[in-house]
């Protein structure tokens, strides 16, 4: 039987309405009423999924987790305590920053509180609100000013993903393997630490729960969910899930995330 299920939010769990349907809670609740660990796997922080949790009934509560940051933080519910963080130093987040100075992105900067994102035009404010209310604009082409404060992950936001994949293959040579590079929600190239990623993560919260790698479930829809699908016993792409995640599952769902795939996942393999 399946113990633990590490499910990504965006274009997975969660609509573009920002909520969980009434048919992914009622599987996820039944699922828990089972013994079965629901776990949030998200490129965002902890504490931007905080209104998810309460959809959920997982807010605040002990002996219930967060994968957050694509894996850089994990977190236990209650009163947001940190059992993990793997983040990247200033040096990668300033030579990464200034990277991307050369390329038209939107650049974010994850510290564990804030978001701070330099050429923050309108459409992107658009798609942050109501997913990520803990941004702050840099007007100066600097972050200096970050030194002293720990960083979590950088990403770069285009929505040309051949320019974003172009800016990847530019990057490479420079940053050679000191980063996991991934993308996600067809806008973004994320840069966490090498050995930093979601699969990774799931596998250190199993042990630290002592549930057997083989009793585990990863569910999601892009890149950056793609060592977790790897890692898990059972990977699954949701149906709106990138060629090369449908590729690496196990099992594909027939139902999109604005159908319900979680819970259709949770119907099939845990509740039978």
């Amino acid at each position: 039987m399946y113990q633990l299920i590490a499910c990504d939010l965006d274009e997975t769990l969660i609509g573009e309405d920002k909520q969980v349907s009434k048919e992914n809670k009622l599987a996820i609740h039944q699922a828990q009423q089972k013994g079965v660990k629901f776990v949030i796997a998200t490129g965002r922080g902890y504490r931007t999924v905080q209104d998810t949790l309460v959809e959920l009934g997982l807010a605040d509560l002990p002996a219930e987790y967060v994968i957050s940051f694509n894996g850089g933080v994990i977190t236990e519910n209650k009163n947001n305590q940190v059992l993990e963080f793997n983040g990247i130093t200033f040096e990668q987040g300033e030579q990464l920053f200034n990277f991307g100075l050369n390329y038209d992105v939107c650049m974010h900067i994850y510290t564990e509180d804030d978001v701070y994102i330099y050429n923050f035009h309108e459409e992107e404010k658009a798609y942050l609100n109501g997913r990520i209310n803990n941004c702050i604009e840099l007007i100066e082409p600097s972050i200096e000013f970050l030194r002293d404060i720990p960083l979590v992950k950088v990403l770069y936001q285009n929505l040309d993903k051949h320019y974003l994949e172009q800016i990847h293959a530019d990057i490479t040579p420079i940053v050679q393997d000191a980063f996991d590079i991934s993308y996600s929600s067809n806008r973004y190239i994320e840069f966490n630490h090498q050995g930093v990623n979601k699969g990774s993560a799931l596998l250190r919260l199993a042990d630290r729960l002592g549930i057997p790698h083989n009793q585990t479930i990863a569910i999601g829809d892009n890149t950056n969910d793609l060592t977790m699908i790897k890692a898990a016993e059972l990977g699954v792409s949701v149906q709106n899930g990138t060629p090369d995640v449908k590729k690496a599952a196990n099992y594909i769902a027939s139902e999109t995330f604005r159908e319900h795939a979680v819970a259709a996942v949770i119907n099939k393999f845990v509740l039978k």
